[in-house]
C-alpha cells in the first residue's frame, strides 16, 4: 500500500531538518533563506586569502607561497562551482 501524501510530507520535512536546520527554521518563520548548497560565502572567502596569499609570494618572489596561493584559489574555485547539479552527484557518490 502506498503511503498517503501527509506521510511523505512530513518525512521530506523531516529530512530537511536533519540536513539543513537553518534552511527550515527560515522557511518557518516566513523569512527563506538559501539553502546550503547555494551558500558561498566561504568560497569568497578562501579565494580571497588565496588571492593574497598568491600576491603576496608573487611580491616578495617566494615559491612555496604562490603555490600555496595557487592551492587556495584553486579549491576556493572549486567550492564556487555555480553548477549545483554536480554538488547532488557527489552526495549520491558519498552515501
Amino acid at each position: 500500500m502506498p503511503q498517503s501524501e501527509d506521510q511523505r510530507l512530513v518525512d521530506l520535512e523531516a529530512r530537511l531538518e536533519r540536513e539543513d536546520p537553518r534552511f527550515t527554521r527560515a522557511m518557518r518563520s516566513g523569512r527563506p533563506a538559501r539553502p546550503r548548497e547555494y551558500r558561498r560565502t566561504g568560497a569568497w572567502w578562501g579565494l580571497a586569502v588565496g588571492v593574497a596569499v598568491l600576491g603576496s609570494g608573487i611580491a616578495l618572489a617566494q615559491g612555496l607561497l604562490i603555490a600555496a596561493g595557487l592551492v587556495l584559489v584553486g579549491m576556493a574555485a572549486q567550492l564556487a562551482d555555480p553548477d549545483p547539479s554536480r554538488l547532488g552527484r557527489q552526495r549520491q557518490r558519498r552515501w
